[in-house]
């Protein structure tokens, strides 16, 4: 983060925001090691229905670690994380996306030697109901259920607005495209929240746009979502709620307003007594 997070006032506005419901995710005192070294020391935050959270901090502040430890990538060394009214510390993450999460990943993680459709799918396989008989047999079911798979993966594809041919290989598409290609196959999942690690890396200003459009199309679902971003620029005009992290603690919680304005979060960034 630089200094135009307490010199800009005009990037900063209180997003409107859909009707926020129910508690989704519950992060409480989270912490995780590596060799000695805390990198999550503490972490608490809570998510709702239709919110937009952004965790932010410099880098090595932990939030990368946070997510995966939510996700079930890493097992974290104490305290809790509940989501959707369940406990799902250390599951597994193949369990916690049935269960409604989804996310996305730093550097785009796609299948390469699929096609942008087949990548989509993939998203849905764990929804389907298909068993091996079916598979096997390409039995009547096996085909509608496959049939509408392609069809919601098109859907998909057309809400986060996909604009080249979905038979291409993901390997043949500018990184916009891909970008949006993974959103749409962790959509695909049908999540109730989702996860977003540094969304606007890597695009343009155009895109970072469309971007920010489409997050806030995603959370009038009413989904949930927390997103790890160093553009605070994208952070302050699309988030609802911002938590700050530096060195694997929350120094703060609260409205960008809030935050561009906390002395703690100022002296972390820029350096207490500076000139």
């Amino acid at each position: 983060m630089n200094a135009s997070i307490s010199n800009d006032t005009t990037a900063v506005s209180e997003v409107p925001s859909a009707a926020v419901g129910r508690t989704l995710l519950e992060v409480s005192d989270l912490a995780v090691s590596f060799g000695g070294i805390k990198a999550v020391d503490g972490l608490t935050f809570s998510v709702h229905e239709g919110e937009i959270v952004s965790v932010i901090g410099p880098n090595g502040a932990g939030k990368t670690s946070a997510f995966n430890c939510i996700s079930g990538f890493y097992r974290p060394s104490s305290g809790t994380v509940v989501f959707d009214g369940e406990t799902i510390t250390r599951r597994k993450p193949s369990y916690i996306t049935k269960k409604g999460m989804a996310r996305t990943f730093q550097n785009v993680r796609l299948f390469k030697e699929m096609s942008v459709l087949e990548n989509v799918k993939t998203g849905m396989h764990g929804n389907l109901g298909q068993n091996l008989f079916d598979a096997m047999l390409h039995t009547p079911r096996y085909r509608r259920s496959e049939a509408q798979c392609t069809e919601d993966a098109r859907g998909w594809l057309d809400f986060v607005g996909f604009r080249a041919d979905d038979e291409l290989l993901v390997t043949q598409l500018p990184y916009g495209e891909q970008r949006r290609v993974e959103i749409a196959r962790a959509l695909a999942t049908q999540p109730k929240l989702l996860l977003l690690d540094e969304p606007g890396a890597g695009l343009n200003h155009n895109e970072k746009n469309e971007l920010m459009q489409l997050i806030r199309k995603i959370r009038d679902l009413g989904v949930g979502i927390v997103l790890i971003e160093h553009d605070m620029g994208l952070v302050m005009q699309i988030s609802e709620r911002i938590v700050v992290m530096n060195y694997g603690k929350e120094i703060a919680d609260g409205t960008p307003v809030k935050i561009k304005q906390d002395p703690v979060v100022i002296a972390a960034y820029l350096g207490e007594g500076d000139e």
